[in-house]
């Protein structure tokens, strides 16, 4: 590759998948002590929006104030977001080929259950399971005590992001391939989730697959969200991004997007309190956090901290959001602030650099891999038409 042509496709493989699975920590980090709260609700108990990392919302007080107790949120902290993301890093680094649903039963679940690690809003070491809300202890109720096909494991579940909140590294083993990063996160999430919580995982992956592009760009990121995205996902995406379209800063987009998305939403106007409709499975619905995430990127123009920092103020659960704008403005490029990363990483007691170094070399082999395969296919195919392979 000449000089010239490096510098146009922007930032390399590696440091796309870094900028993608650091940026994701830090917006987790950045969006949990404020998740479940309104954007007047934050900007009334901060005396402003918030602008980097903060401490608990109820200060000393969050061993015991509900309803976050026992976990400590805040003060860089990560939450349940980024440790199941680490943990499909390992499972990635374990099997070194594409996950299925299988490999989340035979690995992920395993990971879940037997493997004490730091918990930084614990602030102890313990099992990731006792870390996990009810929606992800469905993996290990369902495919190791229940023994149901992990392709159909995810139905009857809560319906939520919790799937797609931890699927950035799927499209980042498919970088640039999003189609590919598509229909590997929907069979990855099929033993976790089903409906519009599946197809949002799909979706999310697509969206970092693309980001990971060569001159990506949000709009090209959301074209293909558009172009792969069924149904209420689909939709919602669609008129949320639309809304978007409206605004340069996050702080005028709040209520729009808010007004946007609710229509495809099923938790209600207070997230605390969910309506009877919540969760529940649709194809005319959709997940709020990954639309909003879009929308997010849209108004920074990618910018990491413009597209984090409106994803926090955002409020309702805006960890996950948060940690879906940042994973694509991050593999987008936007370099992830070093105070806030540097931050995070101490306080949450984690190496935020030693996943990606883990994905990127397995991204590699699984590449080679794919090129041997399509190699041996071409053959194959040339071959049933009674013609030579070229090379």
């Amino acid at each position: 590759m000449t000089p010239k042509a490096e510098e146009s496709s922007g930032p390399r493989l590696d440091e796309r998948i870094t900028g993608a699975l650091v940026g994701a920590a830090v917006g987790d980090a950045l969006g949990g002590p404020v998740e479940g709260y309104s954007p007047d609700q934050i900007l009334q108990r901060h005396g402003g929006r918030v602008h980097g990392v903060v401490g608990p919302w109820n200060g000393d007080a969050w061993r015991t104030a509900r309803p976050i107790a026992p976990y400590h949120k805040g003060d860089g902290h990560v939450t349940d977001d980024t440790l199941m993301t680490h943990a499909l890093v390992r499972v990635y680094a374990r099997v070194r080929d594409h996950l299925d649903a299988h490999s989340i039963a035979d690995h992920l679940v395993p990971d879940l259950m037997a493997n004490p690690r730091w918990i930084p809003e614990l602030e102890s070491e313990a099992l990731l399971l006792h870390r996990l809300f009810l929606a992800e202890k469905w993996l290990v109720a369902r495919l190791h005590y229940g023994h149901v096909d992990p392709r159909e494991a995810g139905v009857g579940n809560i319906v939520n992001c919790g799937a797609a909140m931890y699927m950035a590294p799927v499209g980042l083993v498919n970088a640039a391939d999003p189609r590919a990063a598509y229909a590997e996160a929907l069979d990855i999430a099929g033993a976790h989730q089903s409906s519009y919580g599946r197809e949002a995982a799909g979706v999310f992956a697509a969206a970092v697959a693309a980001a990971c592009a060569p001159g990506a760009t949000p709009e090209s990121v959301v074209s293909t969200c558009l172009s792969l995205a069924k149904d209420g996902t689909r939709t919602a995406i669609e008129k949320t991004c639309e809304a978007a379209g409206a605004h340069t800063d996050f702080e005028s987009a709040l209520a729009p997007l808010r007004e946007a998305i609710a229509p495809y939403d099923t938790v209600g106007p207070d997230y605390r309190r969910p309506s009877l409709g919540a969760r529940r499975p649709s194809r005319l619905h959709a997940i709020e956090e990954l639309p909003i995430a879009l929308a997010m990127l849209l108004i920074a123009r990618g910018d990491y901290r413009r597209a984090v920092l409106g994803a926090v103020n955002y409020g309702r659960d805006c960890d996950s959001i948060a940690t879906m704008a940042g994973a694509l403005s991050g593999a987008l490029g936007s370099p992830v602030p070093e105070d806030w990363s540097k931050t995070v990483a101490e306080a949450s007691r984690l190496d935020l650099w030693e996943p990606p170094r883990t994905l990127t070399e397995v991204t590699r082999e699984i590449h080679a891999r794919d090129v041997d395969r399509r190699r041996a296919h071409e053959a194959a195919f040339a071959a049933l038409e009674g013609r030579p392979c070229s090379d």
